[in-house]
């Protein structure tokens, strides 16, 4: 347009040089503000990384301090935290990580290295059990609650040959009854437990999960994870085997320590190392 504006002869060959240089001095401008922008991201990203790790540290502190007398395995919850950041976390030594939505570690596993131990534990319905069967990396799924469910679980996994067999699997029970919460029932504990190991060879039953009350207003989760422990015991006899081989998963941010007292050998901890969660909207 300037040099157009130049050539009908209106605009001085003063005013054109002074029209360039302020468009030359606009881009310089805009320039140095995208490289600072991108400077400032860099450094921001840099920073929650740094900061994960830090908390991984602390927490991984936390939990030797304990000194439970059995082995605590920490998975690191990264619900809705972006990959990078579960990344950082695994650089800095972290192998577990779970996921609470299928679609989220489905999206994330190909972005992460093979060493990475998923671990599924959220509510799993069954037309969603074949997309989730899709990481190869799928180390545990927490949340069997039915023999719907496992069935299905079985059924996806016959023949596969591109992932180890069989998948480990715990039983989800609602300890506290809570409509809102999922899993089976401590009386029906039991019973599923042994179903699914004599129905369902892909699977292998490697313990129990449940999900404590965690707000003040829910009150302590204590008795969840005793009545756990007792859900165990029972299981354990009905399958005829040691009772510290099935797993006890519970405990989360604000309750592992307590949860490891109490037995726990696999604390969720998301929200400590990770940070607060965005609200929804």
């Amino acid at each position: 347009v300037v040099a157009a504006s130049l050539s009908t002869g209106w605009m001085s060959a003063r005013t054109f040089a002074a029209a360039v240089t302020v468009a030359a001095t606009s881009a310089a401008i805009a320039i140095l503000l995208w490289r600072r922008a991108r400077v400032t991201a860099k450094a921001h990203d840099e920073s929650d990384e740094a900061r994960v790790v830090t908390a991984l540290k602390a927490v991984q502190s936390r939990i030797k301090a304990v000194r439970a007398s059995h082995s605590v395995t920490l998975i690191a919850v990264s619900k809705t935290k972006p990959a990078e950041l579960v990344a950082a976390a695994h650089a800095a030594g972290q192998v577990d990580f779970g996921e609470n939505y299928v679609h989220e570690v489905v999206d994330k596993a190909p972005l992460l290295p093979d060493t990475v131990r998923w671990h599924f534990i959220g509510h799993l319905q069954t037309n969603k059990v074949k997309e989730l069967l899709r990481v190869s990396n799928l180390a545990c799924i927490h949340s069997v609650d039915s023999m719907k469910l496992a069935q299905e679980l079985n059924r996806r996994l016959a023949g596969r040959t591109d992932r180890a067999l069989p998948l480990h699997v715990m039983i989800q029970v609602n300890t506290s009854g809570e409509e809102a919460k999922s899993g089976c029932t401590p009386e029906e504990c039991q019973a599923l437990c042994v179903q699914l190991r004599d129905g369902c060879p892909h699977l292998k039953l490697v313990g129990l999960m449940c999900i404590g009350k965690y707000s003040a207003t829910e009150g302590d989760a204590t008795a969840d994870f005793e009545q756990l422990a007792v859900c165990r015991c029972a299981a354990a006899a009905a399958l005829g085997v040691e009772e510290k081989s099935l797993s006890l998963s519970m405990g989360m941010s604000h309750d592992f320590e307590t949860a490891i007292q109490l037995g726990a050998t696999h604390v969720r901890v998301g929200s400590t190392i990770f940070g607060a969660r965005a609200k929804k909207a």
